[in-house]
């Protein structure tokens, strides 16, 4: 990333024992200047590596979750399986730029300056992306539940599966636009500041909405129970699901914060030494970016029990036909399975064990057909060799 006297780049702030390091020439104190506490802090390459696996193998979970469980199939679910696509792009970035980084600091990897300058770029355009797609999900989620609560009875025909995909496809060209420009002004101070712009107004427009959301709750459901068709039931839930993203807010904003903070010190005071020793521990501030991604999964998993009951389907369907040689293409799996509704991990894991005998049963007869035929002779032929035998 090319940068100014004045500015850092994003992501090249951890990688001073790298060939990218020369990016930070114009801002980097002399290390004898610097106290001790001050030092870059350094984090282990297989700590990325392990939060990047876990974040895409939990996001792919819940966006599979989602497309295999029909009752999942609505606005708020759609929304937040884009969510779950910009956490997968913050944590395999994040993964990947390491491994490069690794590449070129044990030099099993020469590429030219200008070329590290323009992957550099790329890694930033792709956190831009994601921050971006990530702020624009919350806020989209944070509508619907608005909608959800105080146009109740006129939610389905205000927010339909249609216009969430509009929604979501508008996002991600504005992500994608945000991401282009980022990189083509890479070098300007005025994109940074857009950026850390951008963070709180949507900070501020879901504070909003969701303060809004909370204050006249109470008073709204006491008018609309009177309401002929009213489903208490429904609105309990569409509580439920505010508190839950309200958590997703409250995680997205403590994992995000030190980096804003980074950037907004980046270009304020980056040649004062308390704003240095702050800026050093960048390493960290990526790790909760990436805790981030890996901490969301977790949230739709314990706050909803049909996301909680499909995660654990698909867990154990995909354990069966590993032990069981089960094809994929075999439903006996959907078909045979004990409701592990309201059930812990270890309940479900028992039911399945009392269950196995009989999935083992299901799964065996499949197989055996084929190889009896290449084992014994056609029954016709049996059939006419006894005959020969009595004659």
């Amino acid at each position: 990333m090319n940068t100014s006297e004045a500015t850092l780049s994003l992501w090249a702030i951890h990688v001073n024992s790298s060939p990218m390091s020369y990016l930070l020439n114009a801002t980097e104190t002399p290390s004898h200047a610097k106290p001790k506490a001050c030092e870059q802090l350094n984090i282990a390459t297989e700590v990325f590596l392990i939060l990047g696996i876990v974040s895409l193998l939990e996001n792919i979970l819940v966006i599979c979750a989602i497309v295999k469980n029909k009752n999942l199939h609505s606005p708020m679910y759609f929304f937040v399986c884009s969510l779950a696509v910009a956490d997968m792009l913050v944590s395999v970035s994040n993964a990947w730029e390491t491994i490069v980084i690794y590449l070129l600091t044990n030099r099993q990897l020469v590429v030219e300056d200008h070329f590290i300058r323009q992957m550099d770029n790329v890694f930033d355009s792709m956190i831009c992306i994601s921050v971006v797609a990530s702020m624009c999900s919350l806020l989209a989620i944070a509508v619907d539940r608005y909608v959800t609560i105080f146009y109740a009875l006129r939610y389905h025909n205000i927010m339909t599966v249609r216009r969430a995909a509009l929604i979501i496809g508008g996002i991600w060209t504005f992500c994608t636009g945000c991401g282009i420009v980022f990189i083509i002004y890479s070098d300007n101070t005025s994109v940074i500041v857009c950026l850390v712009s951008m963070f709180f107004i949507m900070l501020a427009l879901m504070a909003s909405l969701y303060s809004h959301m909370f204050m006249l709750a109470r008073s709204h459901v006491k008018r609309i129970a009177a309401l002929p068709g009213y489903n208490s039931i429904h609105q309990r839930a569409s509580m439920k699901a505010a508190v839950t993203l309200t958590i997703l807010l409250g995680i997205f904003i403590v994992c995000w914060a030190p980096f804003f903070l980074h950037l907004i010190l980046m270009i304020s005071c980056p040649r004062n030494l308390y704003c240095m020793c702050f800026m050093s521990h960048f390493n960290m501030y990526l790790i909760l970016i990436m805790c981030n991604s890996v901490i969301d999964p977790l949230i739709y998993a314990f706050r909803s029990q049909e996301m909680r009951k499909t995660l654990k389907e698909i867990i154990c369907c995909y354990s069966l036909r590993n032990v069981f040689g089960m094809s994929r293409t075999n439903h006996h799996c959907a078909i045979d399975l004990p409701d592990i509704s309201g059930l812990s991990w270890r309940e479900a894991i028992v039911r399945f064990g009392e269950r196995l005998p009989l999935i083992q049963n299901t799964a065996r007869p499949r197989a055996l057909p084929t190889l009896s035929k290449s084992l014994s002779p056609h029954p016709q032929s049996m059939s006419h060799h006894r005959g020969e035998q009595q004659s």
